[in-house]
């Protein structure tokens, strides 16, 4: 079994910051891939950033320059600085990873995400 569990969101102002945390447990062999989506209300869940292995990462154009996505390999665990928030980032953030298990395919999984509120 894997979990992969989030922290870190909560209620900011416009223009504050909040830092992100999720680690994943389990018999992990190996993560390919980690990453954060978001699901706004009324709204489809999108990617907000991801980071490989190799330490490339991609963001939304939405988010470029505010966030930053990282990860920390002997932990299992990946982060997002967000900075400089607005309402519209108001939304449930998952975390999400491709990774794989002592014997077994590799996989995709989702957290059970972490509130998000930008509102003054």
């Amino acid at each position: 079994q894997v979990q992969l569990v989030e922290s870190g969101g909560g209620l900011v102002q416009p223009g504050g910051s909040l830092r992100l945390s999720c680690v994943a447990s389990g018999s992990i062999f190996r993560i390919h891939r980690m990453g954060w989506y978001r699901q706004g209300p009324g709204k489809q869940r999108e990617l907000v950033a991801a980071i490989i292995n190799g330490g490339d990462t991609n963001y939304a154009d939405s988010v470029k320059g505010r966030f930053t996505i990282s990860r920390d390999n002997a932990k299992n665990a990946v982060y997002l600085q967000m900075n400089t928030l607005k309402p519209e980032d108001t939304a449930v953030y998952y975390c999400n990873a491709d990774l794989t298990l002592f014997s077994a395919a590799p996989n995709n999984y989702w957290g059970r995400g972490t509130q998000v509120t930008v509102s003054s």
